[in-house]
């Protein structure tokens, strides 16, 4: 199904949510899961299903980039058909971007290079993979918020016992998180991708003084995928510009 024609990847209708997880079938992958979603004819794709060819999009797009402006890059990630207008790919995206403009800006350079941003690249897509779509909203916490303090604990080598990595990676996820709360919901995956990534841009510079190159204004062209759109209350509203 072409991203542009709906929400499911199967019929093209939209998701509905469910207040209680149900057993579900992927109809791709023909595993079980518990789910709090499926599109109004019951068809269900799990995460890894909806994911899978996005992230590969996103490995290889950001492996070889030498681009300073992870919102630059992101938004050419974007436009390939298998990153979805809304979707678990993202919860990797905003990271994978976010470690290649550190990379280029310099901050892998006595880090091991190369090698070690492709480790890093590497440890994104594992834990950003884990992180459930639609947590947005059922666990009251945006995976592009996640995204960058994952991005943030990587570079910064963070773990459950460490001092200022620590308080580093959550004081990263709770600015992207309280930038993203304050423009309001329904949840859109861009609008939500694009507050996380220049917060984070941002909070780099602050606090481990490398520069990211950074977009002066921000448009989205993705508004005709979403029927939840904000409109003229979303700041990168393409005709508000």
């Amino acid at each position: 199904m072409a991203r542009d024609v709906g929400a499911c990847l199967v019929c093209g209708k939209p998701i509905v949510y469910y207040e209680k997880a149900q057993k579900m079938e992927c109809v791709m992958c023909h595993k079980e899961f518990e789910s709090h979603a499926s599109c109004e004819d019951g068809h269900y794709v799990c995460d890894d299903c909806h994911a899978r060819r996005g992230i590969q999009v996103i490995m290889d797009g950001c492996r070889t980039s030498g681009e300073k402006n992870p919102l630059v890059l992101m938004q050419s990630l974007m436009e390939d058909p298998y990153i979805y207008m809304h979707g678990p790919e993202h919860h990797v995206m905003v990271g994978a971007v976010l470690l290649t403009a550190y990379k280029n800006g310099g901050g892998f350079e006595n880090r091991g290079g190369q090698e070690a941003f492709e480790e890093a690249l590497e440890e994104m897509k594992v834990r950003g993979s884990e992180y459930p779509g639609g947590s947005c909203g059922l666990w009251g916490c945006c995976g592009a918020a996640v995204s960058t303090g994952i991005f943030m604990s990587i570079v910064t080598k963070a773990t459950p016992l460490t001092g200022n990595s620590w308080k580093l990676s959550n004081q990263m996820t709770s600015r992207a998180l309280g930038a993203i709360a304050r423009l309001g919901g329904p949840r859109c995956c861009k609008r939500n991708s694009f507050t996380a990534v220049k917060e984070a841009a941002e909070f780099v510079k602050e606090t481990l003084g490398v520069e990211m190159e950074l977009t002066e204004k921000i448009t989205c062209d993705f508004s005709d995928e979403n029927r939840q759109c904000l409109k003229r209350h979303c700041p990168y509203y393409k005709l508000s510009h």
